[in-house]
């Protein structure tokens, strides 16, 4: 009965790396998710209709949204991309009308405390150390549930978070990621 629940679910997997776009890609169908896969942040706005105007007022960037039916429940991505990092992504959603209570996970394969708390506070919903393993796509569960309708979710399900240090583990070896 739960993979009917998970089957509903579609998540947009955004990293340059073709090896780690390939594991996040299987990770999620294997646990029965609808994914879409993109290789930059700046084809993920595209995708989720948020364009960028080359207008300034005031210097500041004028976002415009463009109407999509686009319908994402969860959005994972690599924090160090080319052009546009995860982390910018992860601004632009939190500050759309429209985008910004869609669920946001960043990916990492560097543990930087300073880079991790700046992305919570920043409104994502976890940071993922790489490479990301099963255990991690099932934490994912209580966030995409917040994001359906209110009388969906009333069915059963754990929402508890463990303590970052549990979740970040400081004994996991990482690849440094140049940018």
């Amino acid at each position: 009965m739960a993979m009917t629940v998970e089957a509903q679910f579609h998540v947009l997997a955004v990293d340059d790396s073709i090896i780690d776009r390939m594991l996040i890609e299987r990770l999620l169908k294997t646990s029965s998710f609808h994914v879409t896969t993109l290789d930059s942040a700046t084809k993920a706005l595209k995708f989720l209709g948020l364009v960028e105007d080359e207008l300034r007022t005031f210097d500041t960037t004028v976002a415009s949204e463009i109407h999509q039916d686009v319908d994402v429940n969860l959005i994972i991505t690599d924090y160090c991309m080319p052009g546009m990092t995860g982390y910018d992504l992860l601004r632009k959603i939190k500050e759309s009308k429209s985008l910004k209570n869609i669920p946001v996970v960043i990916m990492s394969s560097e543990n930087v405390p300073s880079r991790i708390n700046r992305c919570l506070e920043e409104g994502a919903e976890e940071f993922f150390l790489k490479p990301v393993q099963q255990a991690d796509v099932n934490k994912l569960k209580p966030h995409l549930m917040k994001s359906r309708p209110k009388e969906e979710q009333d069915q059963p399900f754990n929402n508890k978070r463990k303590d970052m240090e549990e979740i970040h583990s400081p004994n996991k070896t990482r690849i440094k990621c140049s940018s």
